[in-house]
């Protein structure tokens, strides 16, 4: 995990990326281990469970997550987008009201860690572990061989308790569980109202203002380009009702389209991302975005025209303002 000391009080959360930075805290940890990406409502319900054990045990709270998916280093060509970057990640787990949350480097050399030698390491010595909460499916170490039951078998000696918590079920549609998985199928589909009921939150992207073809601009609907690096997952091509936060906090409602552009570009190699500013004239260059998705409010079309293309942006910029209302 490098020799290089690295603490960050987050809000009142400490995150710890050093091992060297362990806080081996005297009453012990209630501990959760997971990618949490998303950090989404079944992640949130086992969280909260942790807390309430805690609380019972009088000790702190701590979540183990990684700063990269270990499928990404396992088996790049099958690993899933992320929901969000690490950075945002930790600002949700902060909201949580964790005591400490420990980012693990997941490298090649993490990858080949024994599961024994990652619980010894990291839930006994670092964290000094009196129970550990995790999902009922929850796997970790070299080739996934660690799970519940060797968690179990090693806390028998080592004095930890450990609960695999049911998977949080859905309350509406299909009653499936709650997953990051189906978060970023309902994206993927375009099925935003579903993908912010999972997550809890409005699903959100972030990135920085960067210069299009300026475009938008000529035809009197300038926008706020954002491109997004091709391992974060973001909507399906369409047309959006978001919300837009500046850093300086102040929020503007916008009418946001995803796509490849078919009405000037015959191929475009990617979709981008293009952010109309409600009632906003200024500059938005370099400047850091965060992009609140709320409604989809249709697909991507090609039109006739540049005429026929005013028409169809004046009409989105209405249904985003009535959404948004």
């Amino acid at each position: 995990m490098g020799s290089r000391r690295w603490l960050l009080l987050f809000l009142d959360v400490e995150v710890i990326r050093d091992m060297d930075w362990c806080p081996r805290p005297n009453n012990g940890t209630v501990v959760t281990v997971g990618q949490y990406d998303g950090v989404h409502r079944g992640h949130r319900a086992v969280i909260a469970e942790m807390h309430r054990m805690a609380a019972e045990r009088g000790c702190k709270t701590a979540v183990v997550t990684f700063d990269a998916h270990p499928a990404s280093i396992v088996r790049p060509d099958s690993a899933p987008l992320l929901l969000t970057t690490l950075e945002h990640k930790l600002e949700l787990l902060a909201e949580t009201g964790v005591d400490y949350t420990l980012v693990v480097r997941f490298d090649e050399a993490q990858s080949k860690v024994p599961p024994e030698e990652f619980i010894q390491s990291v839930l006994i010595e670092c964290l000094k572990a009196r129970a550990v909460t995790v999902g009922a499916d929850f796997h970790f170490g070299n080739q996934r061989r660690g799970n519940i039951e060797m968690l179990r078998s090693i806390g028998e000696a080592e004095g930890y308790s450990v609960y695999g918590l049911p998977l949080v079920k859905q309350l509406v549609g299909n009653r499936g569980v709650i997953s990051s998985t189906e978060v970023r199928a309902s994206l993927a589909d375009g099925d935003i109202d579903k993908a912010n009921r999972l997550l809890g939150r409005p699903f959100e992207v972030r990135s920085i203002v960067s210069p299009g073809d300026r475009r938008g601009r000529t035809i009197g609907f300038p926008t706020a380009n954002l491109p997004m690096d091709s391992q974060y997952q973001v909507p399906v091509d369409g047309v959006y009702a978001a919300y837009y936060e500046r850093p300086d906090g102040t929020i503007h409602p916008a009418a946001v389209n995803i796509g490849r552009r078919p009405t000037f570009y015959e191929f475009a190699e990617r979709s981008l991302i293009e952010a109309h500013l409600i009632g906003f004239r200024g500059d938005l260059y370099d400047e850091s975005a965060k992009l609140r998705f709320i409604k989809r409010l249709r697909g991507e079309r090609k039109f006739d025209g540049i005429d026929s293309l005013r028409t169809q942006l004046a009409i989105d910029i209405e249904d985003a303002t009535s959404a948004l209302s």
